[in-house]
């Protein structure tokens, strides 16, 4: 921050935070201690990384920024898949909001109030320890609330809960304006709709208010390893989980994925009741040969813990890596044909994939989540039955060619036989969808999202390369 201008900012932000929260290029290790960018493929240097302590400070950090004509975005945990939670690109202030930890809970209401800047395996924690209550959300413990319950926040219990985004009641955040205000369905109401959703997009949010649910009692947790050596075998078992996963009269206390990595097919999941309830279901022999592991759980914290421990979590929950992701929103019209599963996996088996560190999961959803009208948020899939998730991991350098093409000639596979584009979940941000992204992510909802982003933040001062812009 050698010129004028940096000279500038870095003094108006010092005065912000103070010079101890306040990191900058010329900081030691800025890179490796302050940005840490999750995905090693997408180089960014922020302006500066702060680190506030109350809504205040965030409020007088937007200002400095406003003034001095730069971007801001909020970094909780820090997992866009693209690097937006430090800008996207050069020059943003990154408001990281690590020190925002407070809670409480309302034993009359049983609503929580959760600081902005709390991993998910904190938020766990703290309800179980304040009445043994829980919330909808993924299963990565170092995701950030601050993201996830403003993008969507799917995880095994939405089917029951709904997304983490529809247990947010209220919020305070800090707004383009430098105004800390609450927002609900009653007050700045606006505000509220586009935040739960499209947050990164309107404002910093430093508390949640949440509604929670009574921790499930005895829960199954169940694992079934497909014998599927071949393409056509492992098309077979993906035609029997879809089979499964379609029936609309499928007990909400289920969930499913179906992955596929270099070493086969594992189809797995959660039931939230116990064990005689979940064989009623006769899941088991719906499904093709296979070697079984059920686990029954009555400890919640347990259970939890077990959904970090997927191996495909493991690769990229919380590891910086070089990785390229695409994802896509199947609705109930959207089920594939014996002819589209067939093509795509024997494309799976013959692509070039480039590395063998590669993963696809399937993800029921549905449920809960359709419940709510397609506008009642700005989270853009009320229709979506399950989504894919499609990875592929570089460990020795830069993602390559070979990588990008294997995943979008997957995506194509399904498009074309589908016939139409799908939509993408905008928790896996997508790059190479460039000015597209936004439509497939917020669908419909993104022409009311450009309307409030207007009035609000009219300057696009929260922005990423494929936020809610001001058009």
């Amino acid at each position: 921050m050698g010129n004028t201008n940096s000279s500038a900012i870095q003094s108006c932000l010092e005065s912000a935070v103070g010079a101890r929260n306040l990191a900058t290029s010329d900081s030691v290790a800025y890179q490796l201690a302050h940005v840490k960018p999750y995905n090693l493929d997408i180089p960014v240097a922020p302006a500066a990384v702060v680190y506030p302590s109350k809504a205040e400070e965030v409020a007088a950090v937007v200002k400095c920024a406003v003034d001095n004509n730069l971007k801001v975005q909020p970094r909780c945990g820090g997992h866009s898949y693209a690097n937006y939670g430090i800008g996207g690109t050069d020059n943003a202030i990154v408001v990281d909001l690590k020190h925002f930890q407070q809670f409480s809970m309302d034993k009359t209401t049983w609503q929580a109030t959760i600081g902005g800047g709390t991993l998910l395996g904190d938020v766990t924690k703290r309800l179980h320890e304040n009445g043994n209550r829980a919330m909808a959300h993924g299963t990565c413990p170092q995701v950030g609330i601050g993201g996830h319950a403003t993008i969507g926040g799917l995880g095994p219990s939405s089917r029951m809960w709904g997304a983490a985004l529809d247990h947010v009641e209220e919020v305070e955040v800090v707004l383009a304006n430098s105004t800390i205000v609450r927002a609900s369905e009653t007050q700045n109401s606006d505000v509220f709709w586009a935040l739960k959703g499209a947050g990164a997009s309107f404002g910093i949010i430093t508390e949640f208010k949440v509604r929670t649910e009574a921790e499930p009692g005895e829960t199954v947790l169940y694992s079934y390893t497909i014998d599927a050596g071949n393409a056509a075998s492992k098309a077979t078992a993906f035609k029997q989980w879809q089979a499964l996963i379609a029936d609309p009269d499928l007990s909400r206390k289920f969930a499913t994925q179906f992955i596929m990595t270099e070493l086969g097919v594992v189809i797995t999941g959660t039931y939230f009741g116990p064990q005689d309830e979940f064989e009623t279901l006769n899941i088991s022999s719906r499904l093709p040969p296979k070697s079984e592991s059920v686990i029954v759980l009555d400890d919640w914290l347990g259970v939890v813990s077990h959904w970090g421990e997927d191996i495909a979590l493991e690769l990229v929950g919380g590891v910086q890596s070089h990785f390229y992701a695409k994802s896509v929103a199947y609705t109930k019209d959207d089920l594939l044909s014996n002819d589209t599963i067939d093509t795509l996996f024997e494309y799976m088996d013959t692509v070039d994939k480039g590395t063998p560190v590669w993963f696809l999961i399937w993800d029921l959803e549905g449920g809960k989540t359709n419940d709510y009208a397609p506008d009642a948020t700005a989270y853009g899939h009320r229709n979506a039955l399950f989504y894919h998730q499609a990875y592929a991991v570089n460990l020795f350098g830069a993602v390559t060619e070979k990588n990008r093409n294997f995943l979008t000639g997957l995506n194509k596979v399904v498009t074309d036989g589908l016939g139409h584009d799908l939509g993408a979940y905008a928790g896996y941000v997508d790059p190479a969808l460039g000015d597209d992204g936004p439509s497939r992510y917020w669908g419909d909802n993104l022409p009311r999202l450009q309307q409030v982003k207007k009035v609000v933040d009219p300057g696009n001062v929260f922005s990423n390369p494929q936020s809610v812009k001001v058009v």
